[in-house]
Protein backbone atom coordinates (compact mmCIF):
# COMPACT_ATOMS: atom_id res chain seq x y z
CA UNK A 1 0.00 0.00 0.00
CA UNK A 2 1.16 3.42 -1.19
CA UNK A 3 1.07 6.08 1.71
CA UNK A 4 0.42 9.68 0.57
CA UNK A 5 3.62 12.12 1.88
CA UNK A 6 2.50 15.94 2.02
CA UNK A 7 6.30 17.43 2.67
CA UNK A 8 4.17 20.92 2.77
CA UNK A 9 2.57 19.79 6.06
CA UNK A 10 6.37 18.99 7.16
CA UNK A 11 8.80 21.21 6.19
CA UNK A 12 8.14 25.27 7.01
CA UNK A 13 7.55 27.28 3.90
CA UNK A 14 10.38 29.49 5.53
CA UNK A 15 13.15 27.13 4.68
CA UNK A 16 11.87 26.91 1.20
CA UNK A 17 14.30 29.61 -0.24
CA UNK A 18 17.40 27.86 1.26
CA UNK A 19 16.32 24.37 0.95
CA UNK A 20 15.88 24.54 -2.88
CA UNK A 21 18.75 27.18 -3.37
CA UNK A 22 22.11 25.83 -5.19
CA UNK A 23 24.31 27.25 -3.13
CA UNK A 24 26.86 24.43 -1.70
CA UNK A 25 27.00 25.55 1.82
CA UNK A 26 23.93 26.06 3.61
CA UNK A 27 23.94 27.03 7.18
CA UNK A 28 20.99 27.05 9.09
CA UNK A 29 20.87 29.04 12.17
CA UNK A 30 18.74 31.04 14.87
CA UNK A 31 16.66 30.10 17.95
CA UNK A 32 16.07 26.79 19.80
CA UNK A 33 12.54 25.42 18.52
CA UNK A 34 13.13 26.76 14.78
CA UNK A 35 12.53 23.20 13.49
CA UNK A 36 16.02 23.98 11.32
CA UNK A 37 17.62 20.48 12.38
CA UNK A 38 13.92 18.66 11.25
CA UNK A 39 14.29 20.36 8.72
CA UNK A 40 17.67 19.44 7.44
CA UNK A 41 17.24 15.81 8.40
CA UNK A 42 14.25 15.54 5.95
CA UNK A 43 15.74 17.13 2.96
CA UNK A 44 18.88 14.97 3.29
CA UNK A 45 16.90 11.69 3.78
CA UNK A 46 14.70 12.61 0.41
CA UNK A 47 17.96 13.86 -1.64
CA UNK A 48 19.42 10.49 -0.59
CA UNK A 49 16.56 8.26 -1.84
CA UNK A 50 17.38 9.85 -5.55
CA UNK A 51 20.63 8.45 -5.94
CA UNK A 52 21.68 5.15 -5.74
CA UNK A 53 24.77 5.74 -5.28
CA UNK A 54 25.33 8.94 -2.80
CA UNK A 55 25.99 8.80 0.72
CA UNK A 56 25.92 11.24 3.48
CA UNK A 57 27.88 12.01 6.70
CA UNK A 58 26.88 13.59 10.07
CA UNK A 59 28.97 15.22 12.59
CA UNK A 60 28.63 16.66 15.73
CA UNK A 61 32.07 17.49 17.77
CA UNK A 62 31.74 14.74 20.15
CA UNK A 63 31.06 10.99 19.64
CA UNK A 64 29.26 10.34 22.46
CA UNK A 65 26.56 12.86 21.55
CA UNK A 66 25.56 11.01 18.18
CA UNK A 67 22.94 8.69 19.40
CA UNK A 68 20.45 11.08 20.76
CA UNK A 69 20.82 13.50 18.31
CA UNK A 70 21.68 13.09 14.65
CA UNK A 71 21.59 9.85 14.48
CA UNK A 72 17.51 9.41 16.09
CA UNK A 73 17.04 12.41 14.02
CA UNK A 74 17.62 10.81 10.48
CA UNK A 75 15.89 7.86 12.08
CA UNK A 76 13.01 10.43 12.73
CA UNK A 77 12.87 11.72 9.16
CA UNK A 78 13.17 8.29 7.18
CA UNK A 79 10.35 7.39 10.05
CA UNK A 80 8.30 10.29 8.65
CA UNK A 81 8.58 9.69 4.83
CA UNK A 82 7.51 5.98 5.97
CA UNK A 83 10.71 4.38 4.07
CA UNK A 84 12.15 2.79 7.43
CA UNK A 85 11.31 -1.05 5.57
CA UNK A 86 14.09 0.31 3.48
CA UNK A 87 16.76 1.07 5.70
CA UNK A 88 18.84 -0.78 8.67
CA UNK A 89 19.64 0.56 11.98
CA UNK A 90 22.76 -0.13 13.49
CA UNK A 91 24.76 1.42 16.63
CA UNK A 92 27.97 -0.19 16.59
CA UNK A 93 29.17 1.97 14.54
CA UNK A 94 26.07 3.93 14.04
CA UNK A 95 24.64 3.69 10.97
CA UNK A 96 21.83 3.64 8.59
CA UNK A 97 22.35 1.72 5.31
CA UNK A 98 20.07 1.64 2.73
CA UNK A 99 19.64 -2.03 1.97
CA UNK A 100 18.17 -1.88 -1.80
CA UNK A 101 21.34 0.21 -2.88
CA UNK A 102 24.32 -0.44 -0.02
CA UNK A 103 24.66 3.29 0.80
CA UNK A 104 24.46 5.01 4.05
CA UNK A 105 24.01 7.58 6.20
CA UNK A 106 27.42 7.86 8.40
CA UNK A 107 27.56 9.61 11.27
CA UNK A 108 30.75 10.76 13.53
CA UNK A 109 32.70 12.37 15.92
CA UNK A 110 35.27 14.74 15.51
CA UNK A 111 37.05 13.59 18.51
CA UNK A 112 39.84 12.63 16.04
CA UNK A 113 39.53 15.00 12.50
CA UNK A 114 42.26 13.14 11.05
CA UNK A 115 40.56 9.82 10.86
CA UNK A 116 37.76 11.30 8.81
CA UNK A 117 40.42 12.50 6.11
CA UNK A 118 41.19 8.77 5.12
CA UNK A 119 37.56 7.43 5.42
CA UNK A 120 36.05 5.78 2.46
CA UNK A 121 32.84 4.42 1.89
CA UNK A 122 31.76 1.11 0.53
CA UNK A 123 29.96 2.23 -2.27
CA UNK A 124 29.61 5.48 -4.10
CA UNK A 125 30.49 8.81 -2.51
CA UNK A 126 29.64 11.11 0.09
CA UNK A 127 27.39 13.67 -1.41
CA UNK A 128 25.79 15.24 1.92
CA UNK A 129 27.99 16.52 5.22
CA UNK A 130 26.08 17.83 8.04
CA UNK A 131 27.88 19.93 10.72
CA UNK A 132 25.28 19.77 13.40
CA UNK A 133 25.48 22.40 16.46
CA UNK A 134 28.09 23.61 14.91
CA UNK A 135 29.00 26.19 17.36
CA UNK A 136 30.55 23.02 19.98
CA UNK A 137 33.44 22.63 17.66
CA UNK A 138 36.53 25.09 18.13
CA UNK A 139 37.71 26.78 14.76
CA UNK A 140 36.37 27.09 11.41
CA UNK A 141 39.66 25.31 10.64
CA UNK A 142 38.50 22.43 12.40
CA UNK A 143 35.44 21.84 10.55
CA UNK A 144 36.94 22.77 7.23
CA UNK A 145 39.98 20.33 7.34
CA UNK A 146 37.16 17.54 7.68
CA UNK A 147 34.96 19.00 4.88
CA UNK A 148 37.85 20.01 1.89
CA UNK A 149 39.03 16.13 2.55
CA UNK A 150 35.29 15.46 0.70
CA UNK A 151 35.04 18.54 -1.43
CA UNK A 152 37.91 17.80 -3.03
CA UNK A 153 36.93 14.65 -4.52
CA UNK A 154 35.98 14.38 -8.22
CA UNK A 155 32.15 13.23 -8.36
CA UNK A 156 30.11 12.36 -11.57
CA UNK A 157 28.90 14.79 -13.49
CA UNK A 158 26.16 17.01 -12.60
CA UNK A 159 27.23 16.14 -8.98
CA UNK A 160 28.70 18.31 -5.95
CA UNK A 161 29.13 17.70 -2.22
CA UNK A 162 26.21 19.94 -0.67
CA UNK A 163 27.31 20.64 3.53
CA UNK A 164 24.94 21.94 5.91
CA UNK A 165 25.68 23.84 9.04
CA UNK A 166 23.10 24.22 11.64
CA UNK A 167 23.97 25.72 15.49
CA UNK A 168 22.66 28.50 17.87
CA UNK A 169 24.32 31.28 18.16
CA UNK A 170 26.31 31.48 21.16
CA UNK A 171 25.52 34.77 23.51
CA UNK A 172 29.20 36.04 23.38
CA UNK A 173 29.47 38.35 20.13
CA UNK A 174 33.21 37.03 19.85
CA UNK A 175 32.58 33.65 19.94
CA UNK A 176 34.72 32.59 16.69
CA UNK A 177 31.63 31.44 15.13
CA UNK A 178 29.72 34.98 15.27
CA UNK A 179 32.89 36.14 13.71
CA UNK A 180 32.99 33.38 11.16
CA UNK A 181 29.42 33.66 9.80
CA UNK A 182 29.71 37.58 9.12
CA UNK A 183 32.83 36.53 7.24
CA UNK A 184 30.53 34.07 4.82
CA UNK A 185 27.71 36.73 4.27
CA UNK A 186 27.48 37.15 0.65
CA UNK A 187 29.90 34.51 -0.09
CA UNK A 188 29.68 33.23 -3.73
CA UNK A 189 28.20 29.54 -3.37
CA UNK A 190 26.59 29.93 0.52
CA UNK A 191 23.39 30.57 1.94
CA UNK A 192 22.60 31.54 5.48
CA UNK A 193 19.32 31.42 7.07
CA UNK A 194 18.13 32.28 10.62
CA UNK A 195 14.83 31.43 11.78
CA UNK A 196 13.31 31.61 15.56
CA UNK A 197 10.38 29.50 16.72
CA UNK A 198 8.03 32.21 15.34
CA UNK A 199 8.66 31.11 11.86
CA UNK A 200 6.92 28.21 12.30
CA UNK A 201 3.61 28.41 10.56
CA UNK A 202 2.58 24.87 10.21
CA UNK A 203 -0.27 23.50 12.38
CA UNK A 204 1.02 20.97 15.09
CA UNK A 205 4.38 21.37 14.99
CA UNK A 206 5.47 23.09 18.10
CA UNK A 207 3.09 21.66 21.21
CA UNK A 208 1.23 24.59 23.53
CA UNK A 209 2.92 23.39 26.39
CA UNK A 210 6.50 24.25 24.57
CA UNK A 211 5.20 27.47 23.28
CA UNK A 212 4.05 28.17 27.03
CA UNK A 213 7.11 27.29 28.37
CA UNK A 214 9.35 30.03 26.21
CA UNK A 215 6.54 32.86 26.96
CA UNK A 216 7.91 31.56 30.47
CA UNK A 217 11.00 32.21 30.01
CA UNK A 218 10.53 35.61 28.35
CA UNK A 219 8.63 36.89 30.84
CA UNK A 220 11.08 36.12 33.51
CA UNK A 221 14.55 36.62 31.98
CA UNK A 222 14.50 39.08 28.70
CA UNK A 223 17.49 38.97 27.37
CA UNK A 224 17.84 34.88 27.80
CA UNK A 225 14.94 34.19 25.65
CA UNK A 226 16.65 36.70 22.88
CA UNK A 227 19.47 34.23 23.21
CA UNK A 228 17.72 30.78 23.62
CA UNK A 229 14.65 31.84 21.22
CA UNK A 230 15.33 34.31 19.49
CA UNK A 231 19.37 33.41 18.41
CA UNK A 232 20.36 36.70 19.49
CA UNK A 233 24.02 37.10 20.40
CA UNK A 234 22.92 38.95 23.51
CA UNK A 235 26.52 39.32 25.03
CA UNK A 236 27.89 37.84 28.60
CA UNK A 237 27.65 41.22 30.52
CA UNK A 238 29.30 41.31 33.61
CA UNK A 239 27.12 39.39 36.22
CA UNK A 240 27.06 35.67 35.65
CA UNK A 241 23.46 35.03 36.95
CA UNK A 242 19.92 37.34 37.11
CA UNK A 243 19.62 37.07 40.95
CA UNK A 244 16.27 38.03 40.56
CA UNK A 245 15.50 34.31 39.27
CA UNK A 246 16.72 33.09 42.59
CA UNK A 247 13.42 32.74 45.18
CA UNK A 248 13.51 32.67 48.30
CA UNK A 249 11.08 30.73 50.29
CA UNK A 250 10.18 31.26 54.42
CA UNK A 251 9.18 26.88 53.83
CA UNK A 252 8.63 24.15 51.55
CA UNK A 253 5.50 24.06 49.82
CA UNK A 254 1.98 22.36 50.96
CA UNK A 255 0.88 21.91 47.78
CA UNK A 256 3.97 20.16 45.53
CA UNK A 257 5.86 17.87 47.85
CA UNK A 258 9.41 16.70 47.17
CA UNK A 259 9.92 13.63 45.50
CA UNK A 260 13.99 13.11 45.50
CA UNK A 261 16.81 15.01 47.37
CA UNK A 262 20.02 15.40 45.27
CA UNK A 263 23.82 16.04 46.64
CA UNK A 264 26.72 17.82 45.21
CA UNK A 265 29.71 18.75 45.99
CA UNK A 266 33.22 21.31 45.05
CA UNK A 267 36.01 19.86 47.05
CA UNK A 268 39.12 21.80 47.56
CA UNK A 269 40.89 20.50 50.30
CA UNK A 270 44.02 21.69 51.85
CA UNK A 271 44.00 24.68 48.76
CA UNK A 272 40.23 25.97 48.76
CA UNK A 273 37.07 25.52 50.24
CA UNK A 274 34.32 22.60 50.00
CA UNK A 275 30.93 23.30 49.35
CA UNK A 276 27.94 20.51 49.33
CA UNK A 277 24.51 21.59 48.35
CA UNK A 278 21.23 19.80 49.34
CA UNK A 279 18.51 20.05 46.67
CA UNK A 280 15.26 18.69 46.24
CA UNK A 281 13.12 18.24 43.64
CA UNK A 282 9.32 18.36 43.50
CA UNK A 283 6.47 16.85 41.96
CA UNK A 284 5.86 19.57 39.95
CA UNK A 285 9.25 19.91 38.41
CA UNK A 286 10.44 22.83 41.08
CA UNK A 287 14.08 22.60 42.34
CA UNK A 288 14.95 23.87 45.67
CA UNK A 289 17.98 24.48 47.74
CA UNK A 290 17.31 22.70 51.46
CA UNK A 291 20.53 23.17 52.64
CA UNK A 292 24.54 23.94 52.45
CA UNK A 293 27.89 22.91 53.81
CA UNK A 294 30.50 24.99 53.48
CA UNK A 295 34.51 24.44 55.12
CA UNK A 296 37.13 26.95 53.89
CA UNK A 297 40.52 25.77 55.04
CA UNK A 298 41.63 30.08 55.09
CA UNK A 299 43.52 30.87 57.32
CA UNK A 300 43.61 27.71 59.47
CA UNK A 301 47.06 26.07 60.39
CA UNK A 302 46.10 22.34 60.29
CA UNK A 303 43.18 21.82 57.36
CA UNK A 304 40.65 19.15 57.68
CA UNK A 305 42.61 15.72 55.75
CA UNK A 306 39.99 13.53 53.17
CA UNK A 307 39.02 11.29 56.49
CA UNK A 308 37.04 14.42 58.48
CA UNK A 309 36.11 15.53 55.18
CA UNK A 310 34.12 12.46 54.81
CA UNK A 311 32.96 12.40 58.08
CA UNK A 312 31.41 16.13 57.66
CA UNK A 313 29.86 15.01 54.32
CA UNK A 314 28.16 12.04 55.54
CA UNK A 315 26.59 13.81 58.92
CA UNK A 316 25.40 16.73 56.50
CA UNK A 317 23.35 14.19 54.26
CA UNK A 318 22.41 12.41 57.32
CA UNK A 319 20.89 15.68 58.96
CA UNK A 320 19.67 17.28 55.61
CA UNK A 321 18.25 14.69 54.21
CA UNK A 322 15.56 13.87 57.28
CA UNK A 323 12.87 16.70 56.19
CA UNK A 324 10.17 17.42 59.14
CA UNK A 325 10.94 14.32 60.79
CA UNK A 326 10.98 12.40 57.12
CA UNK A 327 13.25 10.79 55.74
CA UNK A 328 13.97 11.16 51.72
CA UNK A 329 15.22 9.24 49.20
CA UNK A 330 18.54 10.31 47.65
CA UNK A 331 18.49 10.26 44.17
CA UNK A 332 22.14 10.98 43.54
CA UNK A 333 25.12 12.03 44.24
CA UNK A 334 27.79 14.37 42.21
CA UNK A 335 31.08 15.45 42.99
CA UNK A 336 33.83 17.26 41.20
CA UNK A 337 35.61 14.65 38.96
CA UNK A 338 39.08 16.34 39.76
CA UNK A 339 38.48 15.53 42.65
CA UNK A 340 39.25 11.38 43.78
CA UNK A 341 40.61 11.79 47.66
CA UNK A 342 37.24 12.44 49.41
CA UNK A 343 35.83 10.61 46.93
CA UNK A 344 37.24 7.44 47.19
CA UNK A 345 37.91 8.28 51.60
CA UNK A 346 33.82 8.42 51.41
CA UNK A 347 33.33 4.94 49.92
CA UNK A 348 35.85 3.39 52.05
CA UNK A 349 34.37 4.91 55.28
CA UNK A 350 30.54 4.61 54.22
CA UNK A 351 30.28 2.11 50.92
CA UNK A 352 28.49 4.99 48.76
CA UNK A 353 29.46 5.84 46.08
CA UNK A 354 29.80 9.98 44.51
CA UNK A 355 28.90 9.97 40.88
CA UNK A 356 31.96 12.30 39.10
CA UNK A 357 30.14 14.82 36.93
CA UNK A 358 30.79 14.96 33.36
CA UNK A 359 32.52 18.45 32.97
CA UNK A 360 32.06 20.80 29.93
CA UNK A 361 33.09 24.27 29.07
CA UNK A 362 32.51 26.69 31.90
CA UNK A 363 30.26 28.71 29.59
CA UNK A 364 28.08 25.43 28.68
CA UNK A 365 27.67 24.58 32.00
CA UNK A 366 26.61 27.97 33.18
CA UNK A 367 23.74 27.74 29.83
CA UNK A 368 22.55 24.62 32.21
CA UNK A 369 21.80 26.71 35.02
CA UNK A 370 20.82 29.73 33.29
CA UNK A 371 18.15 27.57 31.60
CA UNK A 372 16.62 26.19 34.74
CA UNK A 373 16.71 29.56 36.94
CA UNK A 374 14.66 30.99 33.13
CA UNK A 375 12.05 28.54 33.71
CA UNK A 376 11.53 29.90 37.01
CA UNK A 377 11.90 26.96 38.81
CA UNK A 378 14.19 27.32 41.64
CA UNK A 379 13.96 28.43 45.15
CA UNK A 380 15.92 28.32 48.50
CA UNK A 381 15.22 28.01 52.23
CA UNK A 382 15.81 31.39 53.59
CA UNK A 383 18.25 29.67 56.13
CA UNK A 384 21.57 30.97 57.98
CA UNK A 385 23.48 28.27 55.69
CA UNK A 386 22.30 28.65 52.72
CA UNK A 387 23.06 32.70 53.12
CA UNK A 388 27.02 31.49 51.59
CA UNK A 389 25.05 30.23 48.61
CA UNK A 390 23.38 33.42 47.26
CA UNK A 391 25.90 35.63 47.95
CA UNK A 392 28.86 33.82 46.44
CA UNK A 393 26.59 33.80 43.38
CA UNK A 394 25.81 37.55 43.81
CA UNK A 395 29.15 37.92 43.34
CA UNK A 396 29.93 35.45 40.77
CA UNK A 397 31.26 37.45 37.54
CA UNK A 398 32.98 37.22 34.11
CA UNK A 399 35.97 38.14 33.99
CA UNK A 400 35.82 41.65 32.01
CA UNK A 401 39.38 40.76 30.56
CA UNK A 402 38.33 37.59 28.72
CA UNK A 403 35.10 38.92 27.64
CA UNK A 404 36.46 39.92 23.92
CA UNK A 405 37.54 36.53 23.58
CA UNK A 406 36.48 32.93 22.57
CA UNK A 407 35.99 31.43 25.89
CA UNK A 408 35.67 33.76 28.52
CA UNK A 409 36.66 32.91 31.92
CA UNK A 410 34.75 33.58 35.08
CA UNK A 411 36.57 35.07 38.29
CA UNK A 412 37.82 32.68 40.26
CA UNK A 413 37.78 33.53 43.96
CA UNK A 414 34.57 32.73 46.10
CA UNK A 415 33.66 30.33 43.06
CA UNK A 416 32.56 27.05 45.58
CA UNK A 417 29.09 27.31 45.46
CA UNK A 418 28.48 28.31 41.74
CA UNK A 419 30.57 25.31 40.57
CA UNK A 420 29.22 22.91 43.06
CA UNK A 421 25.26 24.25 41.43
CA UNK A 422 26.62 23.77 38.23
CA UNK A 423 27.76 20.69 38.57
CA UNK A 424 24.33 19.50 40.57
CA UNK A 425 22.52 20.76 37.34
CA UNK A 426 24.48 19.24 34.45
CA UNK A 427 24.17 16.09 36.49
CA UNK A 428 21.18 15.17 36.84
CA UNK A 429 19.95 17.17 33.40
CA UNK A 430 17.44 14.23 32.83
CA UNK A 431 15.66 14.37 36.18
CA UNK A 432 15.12 18.24 36.07
CA UNK A 433 13.22 18.18 32.72
CA UNK A 434 16.62 20.62 31.76
CA UNK A 435 15.62 21.49 27.96
CA UNK A 436 17.77 22.81 25.29
CA UNK A 437 16.25 22.79 22.11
Amino acid sequence: MKIKINLDNMINPHFDYVLYSNALNKVLKGGRGSTKSSVISLRIVLDFLQDSNANALILRKVANTLELSVYEQIKWAIYQLHVDSQFKFTKSPYRILHKPTGTAFYFSGLDDPAKLKSMLVAKGYVQWLWFEELAEFDSWEEVDTVRASFTRKVLPPGKHVITYYSYNPPKNPYDWINKWIAERSGLDGWYIDHSTYQDVTLPNILSNDYLNEIETVKNNDLNYYKWMYLGEAIGLGNNVYNMNLFKQIKELFTDDPIKFLYYSADVGHQTSADAVGCFALTSKGKVILIDTYYYSPAGQTNKKPPSELSKDFYEFIKKSSVINGRTYQIRNRTIDSAEGGVRNQYFYDYGQRWHPVAKKKNVDMVDFVQILLAQGRFYYLDTENNKIFIDQHQRYRWDEKTLQSADPAVIKEDDHMPDMFKYFVIDNAKDLRWKQR
